[in-house]
């Protein structure tokens, strides 16, 4: 891959976004690249979760917008094609069996803030700045708002694709957009100490499933999630993991997942 590299270090699966030079933007061939690094990742035995980071100054300010250019001599189809495209890379990390983690070194712009919004973790430096502007320059937000009413709601939301305005990492922390700020110095090694944190102390099938069903219950009405959440727990409750790890605390035992 040109674009976009792969590689495990003790277990954690780390994506590159290597476009520095285009402040990581992203084209088809990007997407197309992030796509197949994930599946990668996601079929990776010797990577239990996943790691999202960049090279340069920006982690990614979105899309293209000499490809966006491009596309305007599109039809509609050969547009949808294309946009298409882009919302499979989104639904694939946000329903990606492994957790991923964003590692935030610098601005997460528009699409480029959708990446970051649809990890599951985030951690970021001080100073970046996040936000979706594209209502400033005459397009929509179309596809991450699917995501980001699911994780910090219809009001904050609003105020973020409406306004199109960039807010800071304290602000983004307390929308929720990311969980942690920390040190630029400190990222990679206080990003790596979580990941290790929870290969380590957890249970792959356990984070697995309940990853799914925090995007699955969303969608059924309480009743529907009720019966769901119940059929579920009792399927863990037969499970190798489960059956492991109970054995394991009432014996006292530490059990290294």
């Amino acid at each position: 891959m040109e674009y976009v590299h792969y590689e495990v270090k003790n277990r954690v699966g780390y994506v590159t976004l290597a476009r520095a030079e285009k402040r990581n933007a992203l084209n088809f061939e990007v997407v197309s690249e992030l796509k197949q690094a994930f599946a990668i990742a996601e079929d990776d035995e010797a990577c239990k979760l996943i790691v999202l980071r960049a090279e340069g100054k920006v982690f990614c300010a979105g899309a293209d917008l000499e490809y966006i250019q491009r596309l305007q001599e599109n039809d509609y189809h050969e547009n949808l094609l294309d946009s298409t495209h882009l919302m499979e890379l989104f639904r694939l990390i946000y329903t990606l069996k492994k957790v991923v983690i964003a590692q935030i070194h610098g601005h997460a712009i528009a699409g480029g803030c959708g990446l970051a919004a649809i990890c599951d973790f985030g951690f970021t430096v001080p100073d970046a700045k996040f936000g979706y502007t594209e209502v400033k320059i005459g397009f929509i937000p179309a596809i991450v708002k699917v995501f980001l009413l699911r994780k910090i709601g219809e009001s904050r939301a609003k105020q973020l694709l409406l306004t199109g305005d960039l807010i800071s990492a304290e602000e983004a922390e307390k929308y929720g957009l990311v969980n942690y700020i920390v040190p630029a110095e400190e990222l990679e090694e206080r990003v790596f100490a979580f990941a290790q944190k929870l290969c380590t102390e957890n249970s792959r099938q356990s984070m697995e499933v309940t990853k799914e069903m925090i995007a699955r219950v969303q969608a059924m009405s309480l009743e529907e999630g009720l019966q769901y959440a119940s059929e579920m727990n009792a399927v863990a409750r037969g499970s190798e993991d489960c059956q492991r790890g109970i054995a394991a605390f009432l014996n006292k035992g530490q059990i290294k997942w």
